[in-house]
């Protein structure tokens, strides 16, 4: 079943064009809602990020993160209650928001309509991250989450959010402290074929299709042999 799944998001296919060899796609959905619907996903793909921090030498729960957002196009099966434009991307559909640790590992995810505001989002948001992550001190972000955000994060969740902005004598490709994190995150995203556009018709499958894709490389990371030691 898990085999199933991966090969679904890693190739974006459709449930009914599962190849032979693997079970029957009714099945193998009907194990994907059940780990949807009772948040497993989220679990298994938590207990991942947390073997990967310890393994690289840090702490199980991190202590800061990235926050960022990323807008793309929907297919035709996602209805209009939950697809927006974005205005400034000029892109139809919806809009993921996500929280990174600094190894680039997924912590939360929020997908809505594209044209919800990053800041009203990174509110949501980042109450979520903060009541699952107890350590987390400190968030980067960009010039669109200035504001009454910064004070809010500060007076409510007692976390820090910098802001990294960039310069404007800056001229062409430049790669921006912490910034980089989160976009190559998004990069990971962009090679699982069923995240290029939003295909899902739920918003729980449109999130849940986000940690099945960062559990391929969160087990490839594990799987990874370590180095020997002199």
């Amino acid at each position: 079943m898990l085999d199933a799944i991966r090969y679904l998001v890693d190739n974006g296919t459709k449930w009914r064009a599962m190849p032979a060899d693997l079970p029957p796609w009714d099945r193998v959905y009907a194990f994907f809602r059940r780990w949807r619907n009772h948040d497993l996903v989220r679990e298994f793909h938590d207990r991942l990020r947390r073997l990967v921090r310890e393994r690289a030498g840090r702490d199980s729960e991190p202590g800061a993160g990235v926050i960022d957002s990323q807008s793309v196009k929907a297919d035709a099966v996602v209805g209009s209650d939950s697809r927006g434009f974005d205005g400034g991307k000029l892109i139809n559909g919806r809009k993921r928001h996500v929280v990174v640790d600094t190894l680039g590992l997924l912590l939360a995810v929020m997908v809505t309509a594209a044209d919800v505001g990053d800041r009203a989002a990174a509110q949501v948001l980042l109450t979520q991250v903060t009541a699952a992550h107890h350590l987390l001190a400190l968030v980067w972000a960009d010039g669109g989450y200035t504001g009454s955000l910064v004070e809010y994060c500060l007076a409510a969740l007692a976390l820090v959010l910098a802001i990294v902005k960039r310069s404007d004598d800056m001229r062409g490709f430049v790669v921006l402290p912490k910034r980089w994190i989160v976009e190559r995150f998004f990069a990971h995203l962009m090679r699982s074929r069923r995240l290029v556009r939003d295909f899902e018709r739920s918003i729980a499958s449109a999130e849940a299709m986000v940690y099945w894709s960062m559990t391929m490389l969160t087990t490839r990371r594990v799987a990874r042999p370590r180095p020997s030691r002199a």
